[in-house]
C-alpha cells in the first residue's frame, strides 16, 4: 500500500478549541490522508516511478524489458519508463547515444565503416571509469537495442586534465642598411725599409 498523502489540515474554529476537540482534529487529519492515499493508488501503479514492485514487473513485461540480475530499482524503473522512447530511438547514431544518456552514461562516441576493418563492425567509445561502473547495463543495452548482423566492440578513453595559459608576446625587429663607398687604392709611397713599401687604402 502506498505510504499515506499528506491533505490539508484539519482546523476547527477558534470557539470550539479544546483538547478533546484537537484530539478530533487530529483523528480526521489522520483519517483523510488515507483515503486520499486508497484514492490516488490506482493512478500511482500506472507510473514505472511510482508503482509498486509487483506491477512494475507486470509493465516491464509488457515493455518487453527484463531486469538483469544485480540490477538497482531505479535503473530498473528508468528502464521501463523509457522503454518505448528507447526503441524508437535504437535505429540510428544519435537515437542510440541518447538511449545510454537516459540511463546515465553521459559520454560515448560510435563509429561506423572504420578504414581497414570489416563494414559490420561498430566501434562504440567510453570512459574506462564508465564501463566498470555499468559493465551490466552496457551489455543488457547492447543485446536489446543493437543492429541486426552488427559486431560491437569497446574502446576505452582515459581522460587526462591538460591546463592551458593564455600569455601575449611582442616580437619588435629593426633593419639597418649600409652603404659602401666606391673603393679606391692609391699607392703613396711613405717609407722605404729594405726593398718594402707601405701602401695606404683610403675607403
Amino acid at each position: 500500500m502506498a505510504d499515506e498523502q499528506t491533505t490539508p489540515e484539519v482546523t476547527l474554529p477558534f470557539w470550539m478549541s479544546g483538547v478533546e476537540l484537537s484530539k478530533l482534529a487530529k483523528a480526521a487529519q489522520k483519517w483523510f490522508s488515507r483515503v486520499m492515499a486508497w484514492a490516488i493508488w490506482p493512478a500511482q501503479q500506472m507510473n514505472p516511478g511510482t508503482c509498486t514492485e509487483t506491477v512494475l514487473d507486470l509493465i516491464a513485461w509488457q515493455r518487453d524489458i527484463d531486469r538483469f540480475s544485480g540490477e538497482p530499482l531505479a535503473l530498473y524503473r528508468l528502464r521501463v519508463k523509457y522503454a518505448y522512447v528507447n526503441a524508437k530511438d535504437a535505429g540510428s547514431v544519435a537515437g542510440f547515444k541518447r538511449i545510454f544518456q537516459r540511463l546515465g552514461v553521459d559520454y560515448l562516441e560510435i563509429e561506423e565503416r572504420m578504414p581497414g576493418r570489416d563494414w559490420d563492425v561498430i566501434g562504440l567509445q567510453l570512459s574506462d571509469t564508465q564501463l566498470a561502473d555499468n559493465q551490466a547495463l552496457l551489455q543488457e543495452l547492447i543485446q536489446h537495442y543493437s543492429r541486426t548482423c552488427r559486431r560491437y566492440e569497446w574502446t576505452l578513453i582515459s581522460p587526462l586534465t591538460v591546463n592551458v595559459r593564455v600569455e601575449t608576446f611582442d616580437n619588435d625587429y629593426q633593419t639597418f642598411c649600409a652603404g659602401v663607398p666606391p673603393l679606391t687604392i692609391g699607392p703613396r709611397l711613405e717609407e722605404f725599409n729594405n726593398d718594402s713599401a707601405v701602401i695606404a687604402a683610403k675607403l
